[in-house]
């Protein structure tokens, strides 16, 4: 009955998201839910990847988001992933531009799932001109000093702005504040973003190590906003055959139930699970762990989903 009742209460709130989109309200649109190198991964022909190569439809993109503004036809996209025409494909098909490609494009950190897809931009490709791009000022950093990325600047493919972490940027009617988080952090600082607009907001926090390695507390930190995107790189321990991942700092999604299962049912509706890598169960909703993790009162993100803001 509880799984019913959550089913019904998803499709009501999808229902919502597309009479809000269709009434010019903004709204969160997923791009992209899979770790950096997409599902299935370059060099991955085992078992579990065999389905994506085989069938197109199986394929998943990385982790992006998008925020939709109809009334104005502002469209802000978090990550730009090595996925990015395809992903520009679905904004596009989603809500057509009516003047600019892109009003902004936010950057978490400099690993290759998550800025690599600027290349685009380029002179070789779509040759933009001062495309908004916003990151922490290690990435902007880098990304000035280190070809080819320093091209993208010096021909004003993009227009590198600046971000303060705890300091909302103003994008029409939606307010991204940047927040640090610890992460491998070789070439830059790695944040996550709250999402404010109008009537609702979310976390996005797609790369972090484990939960206990930040002073925030994320349940805490749920409680605040409506959904909540959070890493679900993988899903257990012992998912990586060969290798040990007690050096892989991602919390596990069996890790970050446990810490979100005091919340209450309502709390728990407000997570999504996402950032996920070829070997986690979750890819695929139909399996045996999507459906615990959904049968727990928890969420997991999938491409197309629209959430209203």
């Amino acid at each position: 009955m509880t799984a019913r009742i959550r089913s019904l209460g998803l499709l009501l709130m999808l229902a919502a998201a597309t009479c809000r989109a269709q009434d010019g309200a903004p709204y969160l649109f997923v791009l992209g839910v899979a770790q950096d190198g997409g599902y299935p991964q370059a060099g991955c022909f085992a078992e579990h990847c065999m389905p994506g190569w085989q069938d197109p439809a199986a394929r998943r993109h990385a982790t992006s988001l998008a925020v939709i503004e109809p009334a104005t036809g502002r469209r802000i996209m978090f990550e730009a992933t090595p996925d990015f025409p395809a992903q520009l494909y679905a904004l596009e098909a989603e809500a057509p531009r009516s003047n600019e490609l892109l009003t902004a494009i936010f950057l978490t950190h400099a690993h290759i799932g998550h800025y690599t897809g600027l290349m685009f931009l380029g002179r070789e490709v779509m040759g933009t001109r001062r495309v908004p791009v916003y990151a922490m000022e290690r990435l902007r950093d880098f990304l000035v000093t280190n070809g080819p990325w320093s091209q993208l600047v010096a021909l004003q493919n993009i227009d590198l702005r600046g971000l303060t972490a705890g300091r909302g940027e103003k994008v029409g009617g939606i307010t991204v504040t940047p927040f640090l988080v610890p992460h491998r952090d070789e070439f830059s600082e790695t944040v996550g973003y709250r999402i404010d607009g109008p009537s609702r907001s979310a976390l996005f926090i797609p790369d972090i190590d484990k939960w206990s390695d930040w002073p925030t507390d994320i349940s805490e930190l749920v409680k605040t906003v409506d959904y909540a995107f959070v890493d679900a790189t993988f899903f257990a321990d012992g998912e990586l055959r060969g290798r040990d991942m007690s050096s892989i700092r991602h919390p596990y999604v069996t890790e970050s139930m446990e810490v979100f299962a005091p919340l209450s049912p309502e709390d728990r509706a407000r997570v999504w699970f996402i950032h996920m890598n070829h070997s986690n169960p979750l890819l695929d909703p139909q399996s045996e762990q999507a459906r615990w993790v959904r049968d727990a009162g928890f969420n997991v993100a999938s491409e197309g989903l629209r959430l209203p803001l």
